[in-house]
């Protein structure tokens, strides 16, 4: 299985802007440039776009090991916030939080547990990001 996504790119890192397209359709020539990923302004950025892969992935990751235990969840939440950062003068991810939200009635604690910490070794893209990952469990 292969996916992809492309971007575009005209100018110098300040002044220049971009492209982000998926082959999916989801994003079509979204713009993104300097204001976006270091100055809070209103459009995407790489590290947004690595968090929504990242959360996505991880509620799939564990909803699946929670089936497999004869969970179903009614819920399960996540939120990833990507950590840029510059080091020695270069920007680094450098961790990615998962927050996560579990509705999941009468389900037995020892079995969520379980379920979360084989999604945190087996989540595809945890395994992608060559940065800390830490998980904070909410279960409702």
């Amino acid at each position: 299985m292969k996916r992809y996504a492309s971007a575009q790119w005209s100018g110098d890192l300040k002044g220049g802007k971009g492209t982000i397209s998926s082959k999916s359709g989801a994003l079509t020539n979204q713009p993104f440039g300097f204001n976006t990923r270091f100055e809070d302004k209103k459009g995407t950025n790489p590290e947004e776009l690595i968090g929504a892969a990242h959360a996505g992935c991880f509620a799939m990751a564990f909803a699946n090991e929670l089936s497999s235990l004869d969970i179903v969840p009614k819920d399960v939440s996540t939120k990833a916030t990507v950590h840029l950062e510059e080091i020695d003068g270069e920007f680094k991810i450098t961790r990615s939080d998962i927050d996560v939200t579990l509705d999941a009635p009468g389900a037995d604690r020892s079995d969520i547990d379980k379920a979360l910490k084989a999604a945190e070794a087996g989540c595809p893209v945890s395994n992608a990001l060559n940065a800390e990952v830490k998980v904070t469990l909410t279960v409702k």
